[in-house]
């Protein structure tokens, strides 16, 4: 009996073999109307599969008089360059991140000035990073000090956000005993938001330094310092072999910067 009434009800099941059609229809018109949208350059198969094998090549053939220069051409000292400004942007990002943080958070000032510090936050991380790299470079020339100025303002707006999640979150209790104590705003700041707000803040200052270190190789390409312009210029002079030298370091670099930030993160959150 009870099986009767289950093949019956799965025989009156809605049936939705009308809509999976039309799905499958549309799904293919546009792969197909997207398909042809592609044009092609007209270039040869054998010429690509010659470009092809010269970068496979070039990257198991790195130059090596290039990964083992110590001149300030070489990129031993390029990367040491871009670790630079990756660091100290994160450090002047996070500095100027913590007081916009503190007036961001609606659990601590009053709604306006909230307000007004959540919009000047959200307006810098609106402007794309390549945009920020441009202007500094015409303002302060090509070189590292405007890959360093880059890096500070696209962090702030970042690590500003997390901040303020991080604040919003924290124990009440706290604040309300300070108060109760007769501490002043900026007191129950001082000894009950940072000492709780601390790990999380190093946290996420390191998990910036990780975005920063790569966001600082590409900003070698609008002139902003780093490794980055010589890699494009070795990719476009079809110098595989220097390519190759410069993405070997990078590998390496961000490989070790990757284990010890996540050591340190953590360690951060286990106390």
């Amino acid at each position: 009996m009870i099986s009767t009434d289950l093949a019956k009800l799965y025989a009156d099941r809605p049936k939705a073999t009308l809509g999976r059609v039309a799905t499958a229809v549309i799904v293919v018109a546009l792969l197909v109307w997207s398909a042809a949208g592609i044009e092609s350059s007209g270039a040869k198969a054998d010429s690509g599969w010659t470009i092809v094998g010269s970068i496979l090549n070039g990257l198991t053939h790195p130059a090596p008089q290039l990964l083992f220069n110590l001149t300030t051409t070489g990129v031993p000292y390029l990367l040491v360059e871009t670790v630079a400004i990756a660091f100290m942007g994160t450090v002047v990002g996070a500095v100027i991140a913590v007081p916009l943080a503190f007036l961001a958070a609606s659990n601590l000032m009053p709604k306006p000035v909230a307000w007004l510090a959540s919009f000047a936050i959200m307006a810098i991380r609106t402007v794309p990073v390549f945009v920020y790299g441009i202007m500094f470079v015409r303002v302060t020339g090509p070189g590292a000090f405007a890959g360093l100025m880059t890096m500070s303002l696209c962090s702030v707006g970042m690590v500003s956000k997390m901040f303020i999640e991080a604040i919003e979150d924290l124990d009440r209790g706290v604040l309300e005993s300070l108060s109760a104590m007769g501490l002043n705003r900026w007191q129950q700041i001082r000894f009950g938001v940072l000492p709780q707000m601390m790990a999380s803040f190093l946290s996420t200052a390191i998990y910036r330094f990780d975005m920063n270190l790569r966001d600082a190789t590409i900003l070698g390409l609008v002139g902003a310092g780093g490794i980055g312009a010589p890699l494009i210029f070795a990719m476009n002079a079809y110098r595989w072999n220097e390519a190759a030298s410069i993405l070997w370091g990078l590998i390496v670099l961000i490989l070790l910067v990757e284990y010890g930030s996540t050591k340190l993160r953590n360690k951060l959150a286990r106390g």
